[in-house]
């Protein structure tokens, strides 16, 4: 529990993860408009700590200007339940707090 806990620590690492597993392979630009709040600063060195334990890789292309990739490693698909689970749980924790509506009131 402590070493996953270690690894995901950091205000975006959870939803950097959640993002890349469900939205696939994404670039800075991308990533970073779905974190609100999230300066570029702050951003990089998640990715950065992200990239140091193996959950994503960094994907460089030759051109001008730089064109960067983030996508999840084999390493990072098997947090995918975990995040999902988490995911689930939150949307579940904000209904019956009533700070969301419930999904059957929104069909």
């Amino acid at each position: 529990m402590v070493a996953t806990l270690n690894l995901i620590n950091g205000r975006w690492k959870g939803v950097i993860l959640y993002y890349l597993l469900t939205h696939g392979t994404m670039r800075f630009n991308e990533l970073h408009r779905q974190l609100p709040g999230c300066t570029p600063r702050l951003l990089v060195k998640q990715l950065r700590e992200l990239e140091d334990d193996a959950f994503i890789s960094r994907t460089v292309y030759p051109v001008v200007p730089p064109k960067v990739e983030y996508a999840l490693t084999e390493e990072g698909r098997t947090i995918g339940p975990i995040l999902s689970q988490l995911n689930e749980w939150g949307t579940g924790w904000l209904e019956r707090r009533g700070l969301r509506p419930r999904a059957e009131e929104t069909a």
